[in-house]
């Protein structure tokens, strides 16, 4: 390399390094400027509530501080743009090594309510023995809570939860996937320097669309604010939005969502086993796929194709017949075989009465997203006021519909709009596995989900570069897209995290289990 290219390098990595400055000083003005009174909506947010709680868990206790708070994002001008909600969650007496997890919900437009009190949190929400039942849900403590083995910050990003920009017409200038993980890694900055965690090892846990968000935010940590994470949980993640969104026109997309249909289908007929679902993806990826790309068949091996299929997933022969093999469109409202019921898309194994038995198309609310887990955001914002202290009259933004409906899927500085079908997180996810050398990666999906198929990220997974070989992995448990609604699933995956921090990190879990 010449000197002047060493020189223009150097130029620019000085350049970079000036501009994280200038950024970080935007985002952290004096006191003077932070105690300044809140402006418009921003002025119903409390102080931060701060509060001492036990949790007691496989007959240890653990003592932990819980904050419910807000965290500021400044302009290069010194003025307030925004608040972040988050909760944190802190074990007493806690040891320098002990992790800290930074976790998001997806959407784009969803709080972290599902996984405060769905996962994570030291407090979960029951939804009784039909592991439904949303409008007699219960908080009870979590005996899986993370709090075992790392210390948690859940965020909102901004419209979800009770995080708002201090102009209202601002918000948009945060609903794209760039602008996005800027901010949220700028939260994440400062709560690491507010609270002195420098030192801690740091993971990002994302569910759904925050699989995606997580890979972005942690490759802004890197670039923009240095830090470094060792490692990312996904939980049911958008990783590849070409096969996730319009993949059942093609035949590789139709052949990774296959054996969640089987597996859906054996779990309404009580007779679910690996066993079977693993015969299913070998199906899947072979004669199965090899079918649907050739022309269709015809005759004797129509029927003989078409009927496997029916006895595979539980749709009508004549339904498997009339789209030719390709499912996903006709599953959830064909699959219990025209008896007045459909699945869920968030779980297919899931069953409702159909609302609209008369219509062809699916125009019904989701018997998951749109039914019982709606609960999350009134038990969150009860639990908020009633016992970590947090009183505010502003609505809690569980589910932002603005916030889908004017998503710009642009990665790009510029803002530049993209498409959803061109966005993907594997290359950050190479670029982490090559730059980073202790980063770790764990994946867990529901074998009935619908909405991300796990056939699709194993596929995504397993065509990674051969550095990712022990370092990347991916779980499944019984359930669909929010697997962690059924206890057992939840236990599960909590242990098998659990199991990934010792892995990644050395820090002892809290209350010495």
């Amino acid at each position: 390399m010449s000197f002047s290219s060493r020189f223009a390098r150097l130029l620019t990595l000085v350049l970079a390094i000036v501009s994280i400055s200038a950024s970080v000083f935007a985002e952290q003005p004096d006191q003077d400027q932070k105690t300044a009174p809140a402006e418009g909506v921003l002025t119903l947010l409390p102080p931060d509530a701060v509060s001492d709680h036990v949790l007691a868990v496989g007959g240890q206790t653990i003592s932990y501080t819980a904050t419910a708070g807000t965290l500021d994002l400044y302009g290069p001008d010194g003025a307030k743009t925004a608040e972040i909600f988050y909760t944190a969650y802190v074990a007493k007496d806690r040891g320098a090594a002990r992790p800290i997890t930074f976790a998001f919900n997806g959407g784009p437009g969803a709080a972290s309510a599902f996984l405060n009190l769905g996962l994570v949190g030291p407090r979960v929400l029951d939804f009784g023995p039909s592991e439904r039942d949303g409008a007699n849900a219960k908080l009870v403590d979590n005996p899986d809570s993370w709090l075992r083995f790392t210390d948690l910050v859940l965020i909102d990003p901004i419209g979800t939860g009770w995080s708002r920009t201090a102009k209202p017409d601002d918000a948009k200038n945060f609903y794209s996937v760039h602008a996005d993980a800027e901010s949220l890694a700028k939260a994440i900055w400062l709560y690491v320097s507010h609270n002195g965690r420098s030192s801690s090892p740091k993971y990002l846990l994302g569910e759904s669309y925050g699989g995606l968000r997580s890979v972005k935010i942690a490759s802004a940590l890197r670039q923009q604010q240095g830090i470094l994470v060792s490692g990312i949980v996904m939980l049911s993640p958008l990783i590849d939005g070409s096969m996730v969104f319009g993949g059942d026109q093609s035949a590789l997309g139709a052949a990774l969502r296959l054996p969640s249909l089987v597996a859906a289908d054996l779990e309404r007929r009580n007779s679910f086993s690996e066993q079977a679902v693993e015969a299913a993806e070998r199906f899947a990826l072979t004669d199965y796929l090899t079918t649907l790309a050739a022309a269709p068949p015809s005759g004797d091996a129509a029927a003989a194709f078409y009927s496997k299929l029916s006895q595979m997933t539980g749709l009508p022969v004549e339904a498997v017949t009339r789209t030719r093999g390709f499912l996903g469109d006709s599953y959830v409202k064909n699959s219990t075989g025209g008896d007045g019921r459909i699945v869920s898309f968030y779980d297919a194994a899931l069953v409702a009465p159909d609302p609209y038995p008369e219509s062809a198309s699916d125009r019904h609310d989701d018997p998951v997203l749109d039914g019982f887990v709606r609960a999350y955001g009134g038990a969150f914002s009860s639990y908020a006021h009633d016992e970590l202290g947090f009183k505010t009259e502003m609505t809690y933004n569980l589910l932002a519909e603005d916030v889908n409906e004017h998503w710009n899927w642009s990665d790009r500085p510029d803002g530049k709009a993209g498409g959803r079908m061109e966005m993907g997180g594997t290359d950050d996810i190479r670029e982490l596995l090559s730059l980073v050398p202790s980063f770790r990666l764990l994946v867990g999906q529901g074998y009935s989900d619908m909405v991300v198929p796990f056939a699709m990220n194993r596929y995504v997974l397993d065509h990674l570069p051969a550095e990712a070989a022990g370092r990347t992995a991916i779980k499944l448990y019984r359930g669909g897209h929010m697997f962690y609604t059924r206890p057992g699933s939840r236990a599960a995956f909590s242990d098998d995290v659990k199991d990934f921090y010792v892995a990644t990190s050395v820090a002892p879990p809290a209350g010495s289990e």
